[in-house]
């Protein structure tokens, strides 16, 4: 049966009355009464009998009139849903971040992206840079955050600068670099973060560190430096807490200008079309403004 069938049948069982069930959907009594015996042929039997008293339904009438009942029912359910879905964010948000965001910055934003958006879900990914936009082009995710100055062409979204120092518990100037024999800690990161660092070096000092320390992760670097073991250039966004006890010389260029990673946010102009993408970067705008 088409769907106004079941409306049809369902303002009879109510009226047991052909007029007053004419009146109600707008139509002629002899037009109602076509189409109820259409309904009838389709079914292969009585749904209703008339009489001078109006209508009853048969007990295989009884089972249709439920059966349409419940089909309007489920209706109602589901066009609810889709209200909420339209006002509502859903689904999952699926996100590539640079592992350093991810550590220090992203879980704030998250948490305040589910308090807000409760019915939405999160899936997220974290590696370096290169990674995150790989994992874009393979549609693996909806939006990647990355450091430093990305090569796309799609859309991208500016979220912060973050200073970069050089960190230590003796060094207090960076004069005083070359005068030390503590070792230089680095970790391993994606080659354009590992080549400002190599650039701002050389062109400072003009030579190599005199020793150094390689490791595979920032957070091990930062606490070999917290712990005294050498020195290292660690962005601003690994520092907070940090300040007791510890020197924070920031690195600047050659015109007195602050050395800085950007992050952005990025990724297909389809994918900024999804309510849920919508909704974070709505969050990350006002997290942001409250934390300039």
């Amino acid at each position: 049966m088409a769907f106004s069938e079941f409306q049809l049948l369902q303002v009879l069982a109510h009226e047991m009355n052909m007029r007053k069930a004419a009146e109600r959907l707008f139509v002629s009594q002899p037009a109602l009464s076509q189409r109820l015996q259409n309904m009838e042929k389709d079914w292969g039997t009585k749904i209703f009998l008339r009489s001078q008293k109006g209508l009853s339904l048969t007990p295989a009438g009884e089972l249709i009139v439920k059966l349409a009942e419940e089909v309007l029912q489920k209706e109602e359910s589901v066009r609810e849903k889709i209200h909420a879905l339209e006002s509502e964010v859903h689904g999952t948000l699926k996100i590539a971040c640079a592992s350093i965001v991810g550590q220090n910055w992203l879980p704030k934003v998250l948490k305040r992206f589910v308090e807000t958006y409760p019915h939405a879900k999160i899936s997220l990914i974290t590696g370096w840079s290169s990674e995150i936009l790989k994992a874009i082009y393979d549609n693996e995710v909806h939006i990647g955050i990355i450091r430093g100055t990305p090569d796309w062409k799609g859309k991208k979204h500016h979220l912060f600068e973050d200073p970069l120092f050089l960190v230590d518990r003796e060094i207090q100037s960076i004069e005083d670099v070359m005068k030390t024999d503590r070792p230089f800690i680095q970790f391993k990161s994606d080659s354009n973060y590992f080549q400002e660092i190599q650039e701002w070096w050389l062109k400072h000092f003009q030579t190599t560190p005199k020793r150094t320390i390689v490791v595979d992760q920032i957070e091990t670097c930062k606490q070999m430096t917290l712990n005294g073991i050498g020195y290292a250039i660690l962005p601003a966004i690994t520092l907070t807490g940090m300040e007791q006890d510890i020197f924070k010389i920031p690195l600047k260029d050659e015109m007195g200008g602050f050395i800085h990673r950007d992050t952005w946010l990025l990724g297909y102009e389809s994918a900024f079309q999804l309510r849920q993408v919508g909704a974070f970067l709505k969050v990350v705008d006002d997290f942001l403004i409250e934390n300039r």
